[in-house]
């Protein structure tokens, strides 16, 4: 079979890992088979599985995340956190201001042009806690403090840990850019076999339905605003109209390559993002959103341990389950790609240099966008009815809040088409950037990038993915599709575990001179007041000559520094 589809390859002209290319590709066409000629059975059989997870392991999922972000806290202020990737003499082939548009554009940027005015209004209308008053002074303040938790330091955890380990892998051992490297502390050379490209394969799967995914709501995103802005109907034929208007520019983006189409379009996207957000600050409540900021940071902070271990143990609602679990569980099927792809863009960066940056810079714009964003939207509804409540959480139409939100502004036909634009190149950035990612996966053990026609493919792929779900099927297609990617994440999730083990292995067997010198075991058999007096390793130790824990041809009582 390996030789066919070898044989396959040469003659389309492919410079890939045949087996993860190929398998990848049929199990991509046969799973959007199965889900148009049975939707409802597959959205049934997946909705069990993926219930099962939300329920049972929701408190894992939880701790999880709240252990990815302590050890990568742990590993910046670590002692090898001066390590740089890529070797000592490596620097940073981005400046701050383009490496932050990449790396935000390939993340989040989407959702926070969905999420940013539905979330807090959502929350507040109705709180998580059901101690807490509705459209209240406290609903308000948890309703911000779950969005910061929702998409700040811990969202960009998810993303930082795989984004290390990659970049780790890659550029310091020069493996090549594969899930599976990062296992090869653990796996050794079983990465290049059979158990390596399943991992692979399984990450093509989960990134081409996650983007998938996250293309068709937003596609509905921008139907919403076309509709609220010149009455277009909102249909099935729109939408894979517009579907197919995103995968052209994705591909166009692609196949101009990181520097000429996905660095400038980021740049330009978040440009357009920052004028919004400083339109919005300028045009609304100035003062309020001012001292906003600033009090809403405190909150977040305030609020972030005891939100990063709470389990909704006594009341049991089930309102974890499907947010706060289920955004863990979707985000950590992105983790590959935007994890991959921050490597790819952070080659010279130290591990404290990476690792700060890539938690703090986003979570800081995070910070800034909810505040402006979901403290205007409570600050209109609570002066009088907009409309906000009754189509985000009556109606359950999250992809008009925004656009009902910039009613309320000057000039909101205008606005409200910039943002219909900046929706659609903040979906191009992810779809692009997601078909770079998914040709490297498929490269195996190549090092040298595939032709551009590999890379189209997938970024056609991808939008073929979520076209055809919405052409057949609808939104419960995309609602089944979201199901999987849910179970999907639960094998990423445990292989996070894996990573961190992997990184910490690596770094110890790499930098040996960094590890913390050990105690004989005869001196850490004694009492700590002892443990105090004795000289430190490699000085005189008292006593007539050497020990049984002396190193062989040592000086007598003498001993070399760290040694075990």
């Amino acid at each position: 079979m390996t030789a066919f589809l070898d044989r396959l390859g040469r003659r389309l002209g492919l410079r890939t890992d045949t087996v993860i290319f190929f398998v990848s590709a049929g199990l991509t066409v046969a799973f959007v088979t199965v889900a148009i000629a049975a939707t409802e059975t597959v959205d049934r059989v997946f909705s069990r599985l993926s219930g099962w997870i939300l329920h049972h392991l929701g408190w894992l999922y939880i701790l999880g995340v709240t252990t990815f972000l302590l050890f990568l806290v742990w590993i910046a202020l670590s002692r090898w956190g001066h390590v740089r990737l890529g070797g000592h003499d490596a620097r940073p082939e981005y400046g701050n201001r383009a490496w932050f548009a990449m790396l935000f554009a390939a993340g989040i940027g989407t959702i926070l042009m969905f999420w940013g005015v539905a979330e807090p209004i959502s929350h507040w209308a109705e709180p998580p806690r059901a101690d807490v008053e509705p459209r209240s002074e406290e609903a308000a303040e948890l309703a911000m403090a779950f969005s910061f938790y929702h998409f700040g330091l811990h969202t960009w955890s998810i993303f930082c840990l795989p984004a290390l380990a990659f970049a780790y892998f890659v550029h310091q051992r020069r493996l090549p850019f594969r899930l599976s490297s990062v296992l090869q502390p653990i796996l050794g050379d079983r990465i290049h076999g059979p158990l390596g490209r399943v991992v692979d394969i399984t990450a093509v799967l989960g990134t081409l339905f996650g983007v998938a995914v996250s293309i068709g709501l937003g596609t509905l995103q921008i139907n919403s605003g076309l509709a609220q802005l010149f009455g277009i109907e909102e249909s099935q034929p729109v939408q894979v109209l517009l579907i197919t208007v995103v995968t052209i520019i994705a591909t166009i983006s692609v196949a101009l390559g990181l520097d000429r189409g996905i660095k400038r379009l980021s740049t330009l996207n978040i440009g357009m993002a920052v004028g919004l957000l400083i339109f919005v600050f300028l045009t609304g409540a100035t003062v309020f959103l001012a001292r906003g900021i600033i009090e809403m940071l405190g909150v977040y902070l305030g609020s972030l341990v005891p939100l990063a271990f709470w389990n909704d143990t006594f009341a049991n609602t089930g309102w974890q389950g499907q947010w706060t679990v289920f955004y863990w569980a979707w985000t950590i099927t992105w983790s590959p790609f935007v994890g991959m792809f921050i490597a790819r863009i952070s080659r010279g960066r130290t591990i404290r240099e990476f690792v700060l940056g890539v938690l703090a810079l986003p979570t800081a714009f995070t910070i800034v966008w909810f505040s402006v964003f979901g403290l205007s939207a409570i600050d209109i509804e609570r002066e009088g009815d907009t409309g906000l409540v009754e189509a985000v959480v009556v109606q359950g139409d999250v992809s008009r809040a925004l656009f009902v939100f910039l009613e309320n502004y000057p000039l909101a036909t205008v606005v409200s088409g910039v943002s219909v634009l900046i929706v659609v190149i903040f979906f191009t950035t992810s779809s692009d950037s997601a078909s770079l990612v998914v040709d490297t996966l498929c490269s195996g053990d190549r090092e040298e990038p595939g032709p551009v026609r590999q890379r189209v493919f997938w970024a056609i792929t991808e939008g073929v993915v979520a076209g055809t779900l919405i052409a057949a099927t609808g939104k419960s297609g995309l609602d089944a599709l979201a199901e999987v990617i849910t179970v999907l994440g639960l094998p990423f999730f445990l292989l996070a575990f894996l990573m961190m083990i992997s990184l910490v292995r690596a770094l110890n067997t790499d930098y040996p001179e960094l590890r913390r010198p050990q105690l004989p075991r005869s001196i850490r058999r004694m009492p700590r007041s002892a443990q105090r007096a004795r000289p430190t390793p490699g000085g005189p130790v008292p006593g007539p000559g050497p020990g049984p824990e002396d190193t062989p041809g040592a000086p007598p009582g003498e001993r070399p520094v760290g040694d075990t």
